[in-house]
């Protein structure tokens, strides 16, 4: 029998008094059940308790369109871990046994996360700082076996990450990803919030997810200050929301065309980014949505001259890439490198947790929009976007489909804006509390959950972004492959270092 569990919405608010606590054991159960029966592990954590620390679960089920939550007695020292029965659990387990130095008794393989200090008490809060990409890295022996290592420092401007390649001659029998290098401590500084940096640490938990990001923190203040955003601010939110989605699809697009060396749709989908950016731009003066949401609506009206200026670029700028991407799906050269390219299989998705493009690629319907929805995304359905193949291809293809579905859902609510003010009073927080929210950014799921002390302030904020749970995808897609289909295979996922390492 499934131990009974806090159900609440998508930004619901619970005291925390009302999240049953279980034996570890029967914790540990009740996890495996529910994921056994379809949910996801949206975020498993650990929180200081008076000598070691209590673990949250929160488990989103879209059969029910419900989110589940759960805490455990306290640990000290550790516990059976969940990873070789759910390997879903895997990545949250290491950053549990890094930041309280508690070990998940039987995992596989406790490699750091981000290389941080621990937050444990006694000496394990005292222990040194560890040295970030100094580790044990898991090697294969044999006859002609090479070890292939890139990174962290790259060609060009991009984020750093190591990735350590076992080898036979060109085939990858096995990839490891090792980051950590951009690690900010964005949610030890959000403690004792919210104040006056707590939303910019929220814009800048990824920087080319803004809008996301700032969006699931300003929900989150709102359910538990009790504050009802106005509808039209509502509206203006999931447009720059969209906005955000289709820069960053087509940018992909675009980079996905240039690693196979196809240059006409690489120049154009540069050009059109730029000119969706320009768009959210026009709405707040930030091309990456800086200073638009903020808690109890957004900053900037978007008035009858503007909202004519979006759609006529909007259309231009849809055409434009509508051109540029289809010239890929009509070149041979560029369907054959992408077809059949790191391809992960829907039962490897889902057993690993993949989130967004990367899951929805694989046939995985799992789209926050439609299992959660919120906002505008209740009265105007986006269909969930999936493909089989789990390839290359069938990243690209979401994305271009997920383009066509963003533009509508844009026309429809810049058309329909409901008239109103765009911002209401946002009051004190409310005290030993507990909110979930989800947003789904162009990468996939967002997931913040805060914890309130005594005086409704954050004592535990928690962020899973979505390059969180796809990571280990990538590693995924390279099995068996060739070691010159990487930057193809990396580009086709486009994750964040510095949203996994916040």
């Amino acid at each position: 029998m499934i131990a009974p569990l806090l159900s609440i919405s998508n930004v619901g608010r619970a005291s925390l008094d009302e999240i049953p606590v279980l034996d570890i054991e029967a914790f540990r159960e009740v996890v495996l059940q529910y994921v056994e029966g379809g949910a996801a592990l949206s975020a498993l954590f650990g929180v200081p308790a008076r000598r070691g620390i209590r673990l949250y679960a929160v488990l989103a089920s879209r059969e029910t369109g419900m989110l589940f939550v759960a805490a455990s007695e306290e640990i000290v020292a550790e516990y059976p871990a969940l990873t070789p029965d759910c390997e879903q659990a895997h990545l949250f387990e290491r950053e549990i046994a890094e930041q309280w130095g508690v070990t998940p008794k039987g995992h596989p393989w406790l490699k750091p996360v981000r290389f941080q200090s621990r937050r444990g008490h006694g000496a394990a809060a005292s222990s040194s700082q560890p040295v970030c990409g100094v580790i044990d890295y898991f090697a294969i022996e044999g006859e002609e076996i090479h070890e292939v290592a890139v990174g962290p420092v790259h060609a060009g401007i991009i984020e750093p990450g190591h990735f350590r390649f076992q080898c036979h001659g060109e085939i990858v029998h096995h990839l490891e990803i090792s980051l950590g290098y951009q690690h900010r401590g964005v949610e030890r500084a959000m403690e004792g919030g919210p104040g006056p940096r707590s939303i910019h640490y929220a814009e800048t938990l990824a920087g080319d997810t803004t809008v996301g990001h700032a969006s699931v923190y300003c929900r989150l203040l709102e359910s538990l200050a009790r504050c009802r955003v106005p509808a039209r601010a509502h509206a203006i939110r999931c447009i720059a929301l969209e906005l955000e989605r289709l820069a960053n699809h087509v940018g992909d697009l675009g980079a996905l065309a240039g690693d196979v060396g196809f240059l006409p749709t690489a120049s154009y989908c540069g050009r059109i980014r730029g000119d969706l950016l320009n768009m959210t731009a026009l709405l707040c003066g930030s091309r990456f949505g800086r200073g638009l949401v903020r808690p109890g609506g957004v900053e900037f009206e978007l008035d009858v001259g503007i909202a004519a200026d979006l759609l006529k670029r909007g259309e231009s700028a849809f055409r434009d890439a509508e051109n540029a991407v289809s010239l890929l799906w009509s070149t041979p050269s560029v369907m054959s490198r992408f077809e059949g390219t790191g391809p992960v299989t829907r039962d490897v998705a889902l057993r690993i947790g993949l989130v967004g493009v990367a899951a929805r690629a694989c046939g995985v319907e799992r789209d926050v929009r439609c299992d959660f929805p919120y906002s505008m995304y209740h009265f105007s359905h986006i269909p969930i976007t999936t493909w089989r193949s789990g390839d290359v291809l069938a990243r690209a293809l979401v994305r271009w489909q997920e383009i066509e579905r963003s533009w509508a859902f844009i026309r429809e609510q810049v058309e329909a804006m409901p008239d109103g003010p765009v911002r209401a009073p946002v009051a004190a927080l409310a005290p030993r509390s507990m909110v979930v929210a989800l947003v789904e950014g162009w990468r996939g799921e967002i997931c913040h959950v805060a914890i309130t002390d005594d005086d409704g302030r954050f004592s535990t904020y928690k962020v899973i972004d979505p390059s969180f749970h796809n990571w280990a995808g990538l590693a995924m897609a390279m099995r068996d492959g060739q070691i010159s289909d990487f930057p193809l295979c990396n580009k086709s996922f486009n994750l964040s270092y510095c949203g996994h390492d916040l």
